[in-house]
């Protein structure tokens, strides 16, 4: 026997017509309405779903029930959300809802629903924020089964539900409406509609029933969350009734956040918060999570609450522990003379470091001499962090936890204190510092004689801005000219080497901005990398490299000796073959017949778009159809730099898989053995992790200001390429800025446009004009929204004003003809553009 749904609201008993005759239905009352919003308040309910829970039958309850909502709202108790879908606006009732079981008591207001009511609430939170401000859309009924929003209708197949077979695995958030979940109990992701996740969050461990497939995928039901990893969410807060409703950042997170007025913690009303979640429902019918305010970031909007929103957001930390700054002042700033007798001395050779102009943490420097025979002696100095940060610090324990430092566009936050970052372990000019090297013997054809590695000290006698260097590189004059334009000369030969052996050229733009003191964006560019850049990343790479394989090669059997090595996995095949089929799309062909060729075939595809409106849509989409490159002991090789062994060696101050490295290389130096492998394996899955994190931090700030600096542009006209399709609208990336909003299709003049999946692109029904990735169009700025990260656009116009009022007037009229009553469905949440689109891996990720 089924089990009755407590939480459901009184249902009146369908009307019977006696036989015969016309017995009059029983009314329904505006009491009887309000109660089913006031016990489920959070959720949306469309009039089908009011009917059923009430019993209609007849045209009169229809009209009841119709005329109730109209006063309920006209009242301020329930807000009209769109079509015909509805849900409560004064919150207060969630209070009683929220209490745990046993604990209410019957108030007035469960026998006078609106008696005490505030029916004003203050200024209206759409007045500010324009959306709404309390509900994401849920799936509707009848996505998955029909009825299926309803607790009290039995769902098709549940005692199938009640037999199927468990699994256990990961949730990865897809979008609002569905989650995948990652389980090795199952060849295929299982996909789980949200209202099934049991609020279950990305990266939870669940427990997972089957209950078949739905369009060749299966799909499931969460029976239980094993492991939370982090019931924190970041938010605007929104006031309502002297309670508060968290809306999260994140467009996949499916639910809002109920926090009590005693849980608010000082935060008001229209601020940024960070909130911890404290009590998930058993259920989610009508119920949401109860959570209280950790953090307040200040008003949404501005600068330092969106930037620190986003450093929540991502669990990025906001300081080092007391403990932490507290070791850091204490190591002393002398240099031993015990120290550097242990060293090799490179002082007296000509060094000097290129970094950004705004750089501090200087964490590699180049030194050079010509040796007797004529060949050239290069050195590759790396800062000597783990001489100071050693195990069992506190500092030790930090970094290992942060794994990498973080580039926001206005700030940074490093992975060891700046006493660290920017002091002691820092290459600063004419300093001695203590540093760890890999020393190579060239000629001037950069062909290599001779490797050395070992503890040395150094003393920079130049800091050069890459701009300065650069400088040199091109007109030969200045200090140090001779040096630089020859290590170039011999940087570009071991990059042709590379490229010979099957390296592969693709490299996504990278954003800049330039601000002002308050962290404003005055203009976006696009940086550009000149040779001054690309010779220091091929000495680094050729330390890298040799790093790597001195350690692999030092036993010539397996266990080969532990180390940490970055790789990166050939393309899979299937998504090659894609890719192949959208390059073809543009007139380009790929060979993919022989894989020893691939390397040359994506390099010529690459010079073949150079210059041409497809080039960044191209050149990205390849790097996504690349494996990411990842942190491992497994010496699998990097297929994009055409290397059998590489590691990351070269900037400690930053990365904690190059700490890894320093301390196993010189443990192998002093002729340690071998180390076990399993930790080194685990540090390296948690720094691959904080990676990712990392990266989707930077883009976040990236977007974040890439609309600051549209907002005082809206009207400006733009040149940009279509960079993405959807059924709802298409992208359009900004050429001279990489700013990237979208141009709604019901929006695009002159007919009505189709997504053609199959061929990338959108067809008009009448014109039969085609929109493909890559054309350029001329776009208007429309909106620029800082609240929710998102631009858009609009194609310009050049057509007769009288044409374009005609086509806005069947718009309208198209559009109106489409609204109102519609029984048959439950309606569904607007789609909206979500900007940004990952790029590819930075030098200081390779």
């Amino acid at each position: 026997m089924k089990e009755k749904d407590e939480s459901a609201a009184p249902r009146a008993p369908r009307a019977k017509a006696a036989r015969g005759t016309n017995a009059a239905a029983a009314p329904i009352s505006k009491d009887l309405v309000f109660r089913i919003f006031r016990d489920n308040p959070g959720k949306v309910f469309s009039y089908r779903q009011l009917s059923r829970r009430l019993g209609v039958t007849t045209k009169e309850q229809r009209e009841d029930v119709f005329e109730h909502l109209k006063s309920l709202k006209k009242t301020g108790l329930l807000t009209l959300l769109q079509n015909d879908d509805y849900r409560l606006t004064d919150a207060a009732a969630a209070q009683a809802v929220t209490e745990p079981a046993g604990g209410r008591k019957t108030r007035r207001n469960e026998r006078e629903p609106f008696a005490g009511m505030n029916r004003g609430g203050g200024r209206p939170v759409e007045t500010e924020f324009g959306q709404d401000p309390v509900v994401h859309r849920r799936r509707e009924a009848g996505f998955d089964f029909p009825n299926a929003d309803d607790p009290t209708t039995p769902r098709r197949g549940r005692h199938e539900q009640s037999g199927g077979e468990t699994i256990t695995g990961t949730v990865a958030l897809a979008t609002d409406k569905y989650a995948f979940v990652i389980s090795e109990e199952s060849e295929q992701d299982v996909r789980v509609f949200t209202d099934r996740l049991k609020f279950a969050m990305h990266g939870d461990t669940v427990r997972l029933r089957l209950r078949g497939s739905r369009d060749g995928r299966p799909v499931g039901d969460v029976v239980e969350v094993v492991n939370r990893v982090r019931p924190e969410l970041v938010g605007r807060l929104h006031m309502q009734g002297g309670i508060g409703f968290v809306k999260p950042d994140n467009r996949k997170v499916y639910f809002d956040v109920f926090v009590p007025y005693e849980k608010l913690n000082g935060a008001n009303h229209g601020e940024k918060v960070l909130v911890r979640i404290n009590e998930f429902p058993e259920n989610d019918a009508g119920h949401l999570p109860v959570g209280e305010v950790v953090r307040s970031f200040g008003k949404a909007g501005e600068n330092e609450a969106e930037i620190n929103a986003i450093m929540a957001e991502f669990g990025l930390p906001f300081e080092f522990p007391a403990e932490v700054e507290e070791e850091s002042e204490s190591i002393p700033m002398e240099i031993p003379q015990s120290e550097i007798e242990r060293r090799r001395d490179f002082r007296n050779i000509t060094t000097f470091t290129i970094d950004p102009a705004d750089a501090k943490d200087f964490d590699d420097a180049l030194s050079i001499q010509q040796l007797e025979n004529g060949h050239w002696e290069i050195g590759v100095h790396i800062a000597d962090v783990t001489h100071y940060v050693r195990p069992g610090m506190a500092l030790e324990k930090e970094a290992r936890y942060r794994a990498t430092s973080v580039y926001l566009v206005d700030r940074v936050i490093p992975m060891l204190p700046e006493r660290l970052s920017n002091g002691l372990c820092s290459l600063r000019p004419h300093e001695d510092k203590l540093t760890f090297s890999a020393v190579f013997e060239l000629d001037e054809k950069g062909k290599l004689y001779n490797s050395w590695f070992g503890k040395t000290i150094i003393h920079s006698d130049r800091r050069f801005a890459y701009e300065e260097a650069q400088e040199r590189i091109e007109s030969g004059e200045g200090d140090y000219a001779q040096e630089i334009v020859l290590m170039n000369d011999i940087a570009k030969k071991l990059c042709a080497a590379r490229f010979k052996q099957g390296a592969i050229s693709f490299e996504t733009q990278e954003v800049k901005f330039k601000l002002d003191e308050q962290g404003k964006p005055l203009y976006v560019y696009v940086k550009e990398r000149k040779d001054a850049h690309k010779m220091i990343e091929e000495f680094m790479l050729l330390a890298n490299r040799k790093v790597a394989e001195f350690v692999f090669k030092l036993k010539n059997r397996k266990p080969r000796f532990t180390m940490v090595y970055r790789v990166h996995d050939a393309p899979d095949e299937e998504r090659l073959q894609n890719f192949a089929l959208f390059a073809q799309k543009f007139g380009h062909q790929l060979d993919l017949s022989n894989p020893k060729k691939l390397s040359s075939e994506l390099n010529d595809l690459s010079s073949e778009v150079v210059g041409r409106p497809e080039q960044n849509v191209i050149q990205t989409l390849a790097i996504r159809t690349m494996a990411k490159a990842t942190y491992t002991t497994d010496p699998r090789g990097h297929f994009g730099l055409a290397f059998d062994h590489y590691s990351h060696f070269t900037s400690p101050i930053r990365r904690y898989p190059d700490m890894m490295a320093h301390r196993l290389l010189e443990h192998y130096l002093e002729g340690g053995k071998n180390v076990e492998v399993e930790p080194i394996e685990e540090e390296c899955k948690h720094s691959s992790e904080r990676e990712k994190l990392a990266a989707n931090a930077e883009r976040a700030s990236i977007k974040y200001k890439q609309v600051e600096f549209l907002q005082d542009r809206i009207g400006d006209t733009f040149t940009g390429v279509v960079s993405g399709l959807t059924e709802w609208g298409l992208y359009v990336e900004i050429e001279e800025n990489k700013c990237e909003g979208m141009v709604r299709v019901a929006d695009i003049p002159g007919d009505f446009f189709e997504l053609d999946k199959d061929n990338y692109r959108l067809v008009g029904q009448r014109s039969k004009r085609i929109i493909q990735f890559g054309d350029e169009m001329q776009v208007v700025v429309k909106s620029a929204n800082l609240l929710d990260r998102t631009i858009d656009f609009e194609l310009v116009d050049n057509r007769p004003d009288s044409v374009k009022n005609r086509e806005r007037e069947e718009r309208d009229a198209h559009r109106e003809s489409r609204r109102g009553y519609r029984p048959e469905r439950s309606g569904g949440g607007s789609k909206s553009g979500k900007g940004g689109r990952p790029g590819g891996e930075s030098k200081r990720r390779r």
